[in-house]
């Protein structure tokens, strides 16, 4: 029930002499959300895995995987989650926690047994998962809506009016390394994370959804004097190294989840880039 792939990292000089293909290849995740599956990635970037469960016939359970080398998969490690399909539950350890429609949950490290299942499987669950190594053991604790930081950020007239929703993140949730939250794009606006930036002490993912069928994102990529695109549809994520921005634009509004791990838990460490700065 548990498939995973290894991801390996791609240094930044290596990066710009790759086309299209390679590009997508090595950073796009383009089909985590599989019934009755758990799909892992576990990259080479700050030993950062992402994932996805949806269960619809029965109760799935998490398992390490070979590349963890350890007797459960929580053993060395924390994980998040947010729930982007039908209401589900998670048993971490024997206790249940319901988790609806863009919820959070994060795990702390040290818990043997975890499972997911959801309440209808004619509307499951679409569990996406993010795991960071852990030093320390933290509680579990779920996080709603309305226990989110909230920022509220951009304008219309620059297309990027925003709600930020920090979920899994310092001053909600105790965590050692993992950060997680949720941003969404009002009507009219495209733009997200602009200006752009990076931060050289942690990676990133984003899983776009809420993205129109017929609708596409356009993220952006590389180094900020020599930036690329991949064109991602919904439910599809792409990871950012350390040394690369990370920003994008739709032809619609949408909604992305970002996680990221790495040196520290300040979420406000970044290095920003205007519009006229980036090539």
């Amino acid at each position: 029930m548990v498939d995973y792939e290894v991801m390996y990292a791609v240094g930044h000089n290596e990066f710009k002499s790759f086309g299209t293909e390679q590009i997508r290849e090595n950073f796009l995740l383009s089909e985590l959300f599989v019934e009755d599956r758990i799909k892992l990635v576990y990259t080479h970037y700050d030993r950062f895995i992402v994932g996805a469960a949806v269960p619809v016939k029965g109760v799935l359970e998490l398992e390490s995987i070979d590349p963890l080398k350890a007797p459960y998969f929580l053993a060395r490690r924390e994980l998040g989650m947010i729930n982007v399909g039908g209401a589900g539950r998670v048993t971490v350890d024997g206790q249940i926690y319901e988790i609806g429609h863009k919820e959070a949950l994060y795990v702390g490290a040290g818990n043997e047994k975890v499972s997911f299942e959801s309440a209808d499987e004619t509307h499951p669950a679409q569990f996406y998962l993010n795991s960071a190594p852990a030093h320390a053991q933290y509680p579990v604790k779920k996080v709603g809506r309305d226990q989110a930081k909230v920022l509220e950020l951009g304008s219309k007239e620059t297309c990027n009016e925003r709600v930020i929703n920090q979920m899994i993140i310092n001053g909600v949730v105790e965590t050692c390394q993992l950060q997680m939250g949720m941003t969404c794009l009002q009507p009219g606006s495209i733009w997200n994370t602009m200006p752009v930036h990076q931060h050289d002490r942690r990676m990133e993912t984003y899983l776009y959804i809420d993205v129109p069928e017929d609708q596409a994102v356009c993220h952006f990529m590389g180094e900020p004097k020599e930036t690329r695109h991949i064109w991602m549809a919904n439910k599809q994520a792409v990871v950012s190294p350390s040394w690369s921005i990370h920003s994008g634009a739709g032809t619609a509004n949408y909604t992305f989840i970002w996680g990221m791990a790495g040196e520290n838990l300040d979420y406000d460490d970044m290095d920003k880039y205007g519009p006229a700065e980036i090539r």
